[in-house]
C-alpha cells in the first residue's frame, strides 16, 4: 500500500491549533523514540475503523499522526498503539467494538508497555464511556468526535500517563485545517466538505454524537483538491452528512456562502482531477441546479445515492424525512430523464416503529419504479437518545424479517437486471487494485460506482483505462481491456 502524508510541513501549515497540534507531534516522537530504544524494537500502531466514510477519513487522521511520531502501521491489533473508531448507528457495531476490546484485553497482558484507545461517535453516549470505564478498564484514552484534531496532543499526554484519559467535548463550531492524513490509496481521496448534521431523522443519532452542521471553507476545499491533485490524486469524494445543505450555515453576505452545486462545479475546475464524487446528498433538498452540474460536467460521477428510508408517507413522517413517497419518485424520475446513464442507489430500514407490511408494500412500490441499481437494506436499530426509541409500536422481530426478506429479494432482482444492461459495453474504469480472491486480476470501478474484474498488468493500478464488460455477475463485471 502507498502512503501519502499531506500537511505534515510547519511551512504548509496556516491554521494556529493545526501548528499546535504539530508541536505535540514533535514531544510526542521523542517519547516514541525513547521506548524504542529501550525495547530495542521498532513500536507498532494499529486503527481499526467502524461506520461511515466520515469515519474512514477521520481514521487516515490519526494513522497519519500516529506514522509522524513514529509508530509502523500493523494490520493486527496486537499492536503497540491500537485505537478504535466507533460507530454508533446501529447496534451491531457497539457489540463488535465490545468484542474486540474483550480480545484486546490478552494483548494487554502480554504487553505492559501496549496504550489502547477508543475514539468516534460511540464515545460521545455517557452510557458507551461508562461502560468501557467499568468492564475495559485497561483502556488507556477516551476521546469524541468533537476534537479529534487534538489527537496528537491526546496522545501525547498518554505516552506519559499510567492512567485512564477522557477528553468527551458536548459540541463544537471549530473546524480545524491542515492536519496530518494518511490516505489508503495514493490515486483516490476522501475530502471532508462539511460536518454534523442539522437533519433530525427520529431514528439517527448523528446530529447528537456529531452535532450541528458545520461547513468548511470553499477556498479551504479547494486548496485540498489543488494539493491532493498535485500529489497524484485522480479521483476525490467530497464527504457530508448531507452534502446538499452545504453553506447553509455560512451568514448572508459571507463570501464564503455557496451552493453545494456551486462547490462541485469549482472542485471539477481542480487540474488533474478526472472524476469527482460525492456522499450523501439528501432527496429533501435536492436541486435542479445540482442536477444542472451534473449533466454539464463528465468528470462527476454518474452514481447518485440517494437514501429512501422508506417508502411509506406515514413512515417517513415519524422518521422526519421531510418528503413524500410521491415527491421522492419525481425526483428520482427527474434524475433518470436527465441524467440517462446515472447510478441511483440507496438505503432502506425495515422495521421502523408502527411499520406494517402494507407500508412495506409502498417501499418495495418505490424500488420498483426507481429501480435502484444497489440498495442497502438495514433492520432498524433502536438508539438510546433518539425520539424513535421512545416510540411504543416497535414492531416484533419475527415481522421485521418477513419483511426484510421480501425487500431483500426486489432489491436484488432490480439490482441485476439494472447491472446487465451494460452488458457488451466499453467503460472507463479507474483500476484500484488487484483482485483480492484472484492475482491474475486487477479490479476497479466505473463511474456508476460499479466493480469491474478483468486481466491486467500491476502498472495500471491507479489509472484510468477503458474496459469492455463481457460477463455480468449481478453487482460486478468480467471485462478485458479494450
Amino acid at each position: 500500500m502507498s502512503i501519502n502524508i499531506l500537511n505534515s510541513s510547519k511551512s504548509e501549515v496556516k491554521d494556529a491549533e493545526s501548528l499546535r497540534q504539530l508541536q505535540y507531534i514533535e514531544k510526542a516522537k521523542e517519547k516514541v523514540a525513547a521506548l524504542e530504544k529501550k525495547l530495542g524494537r521498532k513500536l507498532t500502531a494499529c486503527t481499526v475503523t467502524f461506520g461511515c466514510q466520515m469515519n474512514a477519513r477521520d481514521s487516515e487522521k490519526l494513522l497519519a499522526t500516529l506514522k509522524l511520531v513514529g509508530y509502523e502501521e500493523a494490520t493486527t491489533e496486537n499492536a503497540d498503539f491500537v485505537i478504535y473508531n466507533t460507530c454508533t448507528v446501529r447496534d451491531n457495531a457497539d457489540q463488535r467494538l465490545f468484542g474486540r476490546l474483550g480480545q484486546c484485553s490478552s494483548f494487554k497482558r502480554q504487553n505492559p508497555y501496549m496504550k489502547v484507545a477508543v475514539c468516534g461517535c460511540m464515545m460521545q453516549e455517557q452510557s458507551a464511556v461508562d461502560k468501557i470505564k467499568k468492564s475495559y478498564s485497561f483502556v488507556d484514552l477516551i476521546f469524541g468526535t468533537h476534537n479529534i484534531y487534538k489527537f496528537a496532543e491526546l496522545l501525547d499526554t498518554c505516552l506519559e500517563s499510567d492512567r485512564m484519559i477522557i477528553d468527551i467535548w458536548k459540541e463544537t463550531d471549530k473546524i480545524v485545517e491542515d492536519l496530518p492524513v494518511l490516505r489508503k490509496y495514493p490515486f483516490k481521496s476522501g475530502v471532508n466538505i462539511s460536518f454534523g448534521c442539522n437533519n433530525f431523522c427520529t431514528y439517527c443519532i448523528v446530529p447528537y454524537v456529531r452535532g450541528r452542521e458545520r461547513s468548511r471553507s470553499p477556498k479551504e476545499i479547494i486548496r485540498e483538491c489543488e494539493k491532493l491533485a498535485q500529489d497524484g490524486v485522480r479521483e476525490v469524494m467530497l464527504l457530508g452528512q448531507n452534502v446538499n445543505s452545504y453553506g447553509n450555515d455560512f451568514k448572508e453576505g459571507d463570501p464564503d456562502k455557496i451552493s453545494f452545486a456551486e462547490l462541485l462545479e469549482e472542485v471539477c475546475a481542480v487540474e488533474g482531477l478526472r472524476r469527482v464524487r460525492f456522499m450523501t446528498p439528501h432527496p429533501k433538498d435536492f436541486s435542479d441546479e445540482l442536477l444542472d452540474v451534473i449533466e454539464r460536467n463528465p468528470k462527476i460521477a454518474r452514481h447518485i445515492h440517494l437514501p429512501l428510508q422508506a417508502g411509506n408517507d406515514e413512515i417517513l413522517r415519524r422518521m422526519n424525512r421531510r418528503y413524500t413517497k410521491e415527491s421522492y419518485l419525481k425526483l428520482a424520475e427527474k434524475i433518470r430523464k436527465r441524467l440517462p446513464d446515472v447510478a441511483i442507489t440507496t438505503d432502506i430500514i425495515v422495521g421502523f416503529p408502527g411499520e406494517t407490511k402494507e407500508a412495506v408494500d409502498d417501499t418495495i412500490d418505490v424500488v420498483r419504479k426507481v429501480s435502484f441499481d444497489n440498495a442497502f437494506t438495514f433492520i432498524y436499530s433502536k438508539r438510546a437518545g433518539t425520539p424513535a426509541a421512545s416510540f411504543e409500536d416497535q414492531v416484533p422481530e419475527e415481522v421485521v424479517k418477513e419483511n426484510f426478506d421480501r425487500l431483500l429479494k426486489v432489491v436484488q432482482e432490480t439490482a441485476r437486471s439494472q447491472a446487465a444492461k451494460l452488458s457488451g459495453r466499453t467503460e472507463t474504469v479507474l483500476v484500484e487494485g488487484v483482485n483480492d480472491h484472484d492475482d491474475s486480476l486487477l479490479t476497479g470501478r466505473m463511474s456508476n460506482n460499479t466493480l469491474v474484474h478483468f486481466p491486467g498488468d500491476k502498472k495500471l493500478i491507479g489509472e484510468f483505462v477503458d474496459v469492455r464488460l463481457d460477463e455480468c455477475h449481478g453487482f460486478y463485471y468480467m471485462g478485458t481491456l479494450a
